[in-house]
């Protein structure tokens, strides 16, 4: 924290809010500030958006943000600690166990409370609001499962967002979904009648049943066994009894106002309010988010502005970058509330946005409906049908992304063309205006990106973004709700044209087609050389993008000898020659070990192998030991070596499985829950020797503590009591990223056949040299896609990859036991091409990195380096005769 800070702000609320309010200040100059946030909850601020997520995954990671932000020396964050007065007078704020915290400014953002239904039984239902109340929704479904012996019935009463929400994530929980809502129709604030039978329809065919336009009169209940009642159902207002184990309450939320009541009600009951108070809750705000009250602000879903508080991602931080800017002398004003909404329902798509309902005067609305494939679609606009004033999209939500930046535009084109699902085409293309908000979340306008894409504004003096990962982390588009990818990219791949570059899916100038294009056409085709694909779809003779590129193909799909039928000459320096090259012209040797599991006896074989060669030994980050220093004709006789030991090649050198990480696992850890070793094995002999897109590593962590660091890697496990959770798309390099929770509770088989899908797919659609990571982010949806392909297999092509990789398994051969058994194969390992078959013993290795020492007089002779010789790897020099 800052020393003596000369103003001193006090955040009130740990939720988005005060997370982006931190942020923007930390962005800006924090010099004689310090910035104290105060939150009840135990976490660091996470993203109540995705909470869906902790309910069938609890041990998914919503942090918001870099967790960096809080180690900022002018940031305090203390956690547990409930506000319950503020001391205006001396300016404090006072917490539930009697601390007392000055400020100089102080920022409400205390967010909101979920809403209660004033009904008998109500205390025992649930809510659906923080990290604790799905948590325990999850044991709790889990625990009536196990003691009912059957499937719980879990009503969720509220047919909103949210409540929708918690619906399907007590479906993937095991439950059978059951909605109530008092509305005729189902999100009935954003969707009108048409839109919301539709919506009907999508929810009931994903199989949630729906009792709608009838509000619940009682939560019924009995004396269960233990003396405790135990919910039995629900009463609705017109008699109807509505079977039920448990029953979550989601009808909306309540904002968190009762610190500015407290001081309203101490003030007395003649007083004038000290804070203006919402008709329906929440502290009213101006357009700088100050309250009435003088250095005192509100942000986010306590803060009431033009009579409305709305719990919605864009406007909370809107509000925060406001107060910040007011903070540091601006002006910013509030413009109001965005109450574009998209559902996260799995397999649903809904969209609504801007004047939905048509309330303004003259507007028009062109629909088109078919109820019954589920699909509604309207657009509003002005009377001249010109501009465009809102919309719904039910079924179909493809044109939300590209028409929702041009809320209150004239379109490009008549608003019926934009109905897609009427015409099945596409929507029309847009030219976003510069000022037009792309990404409503972060308020990023398309001309940030533009800037941004270029270099300059927004990232003035540095180089031009050019992938959409880097334009994300620029400008912050895109990273929280996502539904602005599509047109993000779509901007990127225009203004890049515009810019001169090529924006170009070929694979090389010798091919049109992608990677992903060619490796079906491959397939598709059966071809099996370079000459009869380049023949086919390519012109020349192919270059060192391409050649690679097919080989690659080409092994992925035969899994055959990866030198052969003149593959060879296609291949990489490294795969040319079945191990690593070195910056020294020599190679290193890396055999499997799976798992990290070895023996004594095989130690004591690579201590000889080493020993006897003068190879550099070093245990790499992978669970390995690599052997350095080699030469091309010493190679065949190190694997003769190994192979005869058990080893075999470790595929450091190809673009293909590298290892598969563990931890010791629950047979000698304490902790461990599932034998994190034993798997590691399994999945590493299966998939050893896949060829793919780019390098593969794999994790198995025995339990939560995660001691593999399996969410590091592209496919990551991690053992749970009731199985295997899996994650993917995991990298490490100079943008690490974490992996994403794919699937949970898995048992081994199931786990396998996730694999299984997830790396054939992968390997068939990713562009060249593209990890995981990207490939998965830069997919249309994705990892909700990778999910509906993999898991959920929308596509029905399941069966199909799990075949193909069923094929690769069966045909595995290693690599360097195939090379020893055939003597045209060996010779391919000569230093030249009329070589003899023996080492050229005047070749030796001379101790050239590691720590310094000087050269010796025999060394300098024998042609090494004159100066300070680096203790730790070789070089070969030649020896002069006589004196080997």
């Amino acid at each position: 924290m800052n020393q003596n800070p000369s103003r001193r702000i006090v955040v009130v609320g740990g939720g988005p809010a005060a997370h982006r309010f931190v942020e923007s200040m930390c962005s800006r100059s924090t010099a004689g500030t310090s910035i104290t946030v105060l939150t009840e909850e135990v976490h660091l601020p996470y993203d109540r958006v995705a909470l869906s997520r902790a309910l069938t995954a609890p041990d998914a990671d919503l942090t918001l943000g870099e967790r960096t932000l809080w180690d900022h020396e002018a940031v305090t964050l203390v956690t547990g600690a409930r506000a319950v007065d503020l001391a205006l007078g001396t300016r404090e704020v006072v917490t539930e166990n009697g601390d007392r915290h000055p400020y100089d400014e102080l920022v409400l953002a205390t967010g909101s409370n979920a809403a209660r239904l004033p009904i008998p039984g109500n205390e025992h239902t649930y809510v659906y609001r923080t990290l604790e109340d799905v948590w325990f929704l999850n044991r709790e479904v889990a625990a009536l499962s196990e003691k009912l012996g059957r499937t719980v019935n879990a009503v969720t009463i509220g047919g909103g967002l949210l409540g929708l929400e918690a619906a399907a994530g007590l479906q993937q929980l095991g439950a059978e979904p059951i909605v109530i809502d008092g509305a005729p129709w189902l999100m009935s604030t954003q969707l009108d009648e048409g839109a919301g039978q539709a919506m009907g329809r999508l929810v009931t065919d994903k199989g949630l049943t729906v009792h709608g336009g009838v509000f619940p009169k009682e939560v019924r209940t009995e004396t269960g066994p233990d003396g405790e009642p135990v919910v039995t159902g629900v009463e609705m207002a017109d008699g109807r009894f509505i079977d039920a184990d448990l029953v979550v309450v989601a009808i909306g939320v309540r904002p968190r106002d009762e610190l500015a009541r407290t001081v309203n009600e101490a003030a007395g009951p003649e007083a004038e309010p000290v804070f203006r108070m919402g008709g329906r809750g929440g502290i009213v705000i101006d357009e700088g988010c100050a309250t009435d009250v003088e250095h005192v602000w509100a942000i986010g879903e306590v803060a009431n502005f033009d009579g409305m508080c709305l719990g919605l991602v864009a406007p909370a931080n809107t509000m925060a970058e406001i107060v910040a800017d007011r903070l540091h002398g601006g002006d910013a004003s509030f413009p109001g509330f965005d109450t574009a909404t998209k559902l996260k329902l799995s397999g649903v798509d809904v969209a609504s946005f801007g004047d939905a309902f048509a309330r303004t005067e003259g507007a028009l609305e062109v629909v088109y409906a078919d109820p019954a494939r589920g699909v509604y679609q309207k657009l509003v606009v002005t009377d001249d049908a010109r501009t465009l004033l809102g919309g719904i999209f039910v079924g179909d939500a493809a044109p939300y992304t590209s028409l929702r930046p041009l809320l209150g535009r004239e379109l490009p084109a008549e608003p019926g063309a934009f109905l897609t699902a009427a015409g099945g085409g596409e929507a029309p293309e847009t030219e976003l205006p510069d000022d037009a908000v792309l990404c409503s979340c972060n308020n990023v306008s398309a001309g940030s990106i533009r800037d941004a894409i270029n270099g300059c504004g927004a990232c003035e003096g540095q180089d031009p973004v050019q992938e959409l990962g880097a334009l994300k982390g620029c400008t912050r588009a895109g990273t929280q709700c996502g539904s602005c990818v599509p047109v993000l990219k779509k901007l990127l791949e225009s203004e890049l044209t515009k810019s001169g570059i090529t924006v170009s899916k070929a694979l090389c100038e010798h091919f049109e087609l992608s990677r992903a294009e060619l490796f079906e056409a491959v397939r598709a085709l059966q071809l099996r050389s370079f000459e009869d694909i380049l023949a086919r779809f390519g012109t020349g003779r192919g270059c060192d993008v391409c050649k690679p590129a097919i080989a690659s193909i080409l092994a992925s799909q035969y899994s055959g000898y990866v030198l052969d039928a003149g593959l060879g000459t296609l291949q990489d320096t490294n795969d040319r020659a079945l191990a690593n090259m070195q910056k020294n012209g020599t190679y290193s040797v890396v055999p499997r070990i799976p798992g990290g599991e070895i023996t004594p006896a095989k130690l004591a074989v690579i201590a000889r192998v080493a020993e006897k060669y003068g190879l550099y030994t070093k245990i790499t980050g992978a669970l390995r030991i690599d052997m350095f220093g080699a030469r091309l004709e010493q190679l065949p006789e190190i694997w003769k070596e190994l192979v005869e030991a058990g080893f075999e090649s470790g595929h450091a050198y190809g673009k293909a499985l590298r290892n598969v990480k563990s931890c010791v696992g629950s047979t000698w850890c304490r902790f461990g829950v599932q034998d994190s070793v034993s798997m590691a094995i399994q999945l590493e002999l299966r998939y050893r020797g896949l060829r793919s897109p780019h390098k593969l590593k794999m994790g198995v962590s025995g339990c939560a503590r995660e001691c593999a660091e399996a969410r590091g890697k592209d496919v990551g496990v991690i053992a749970t009591a009731d199985g295997w959770n899996l994650y993917v798309g995991g990298n490490g390099g100079a943008n690490p990223v974490h992996g994403k929770l794919l699937a949970k509770d898995l048992d081994d088989d199931t786990l396998i056949r996730c694999i299984d899908r997830y790396l054939m797919y992968y390997i068939r659609t990713a562009d060249r040299l593209q990890r995981t990571a990207h490939w998965q982010e830069e997919l249309e949806g994705g990892l909700k896609h990778v999910e509906d392909v993999v898991v959920n297999d929308t596509l029905g092509i399941a069966e199909d990859l799990e075949a193909a990789m069923a094929r690769h398994v069966d045909a595995y051969q290693d690599e360097w036991a195939s090379t020893l058994q055939d003597p045209e194969r060996l010779r391919r390992f000569r230093s030249f091409v009329n070589a003899p078959q023996e080492a050229d013993t005047s070749i030796v290795n001379v101790v050239e990195r590691g720590m310094e020492r000087p050269a010796t007089a025999e060394e300098i002779a024998a042609g090494g380096p004159a100066g300070p010789v680096l203790i730790g790897s070789t070089i070969p020099v030649r020896v002069p005769e006589g004196q080997q």
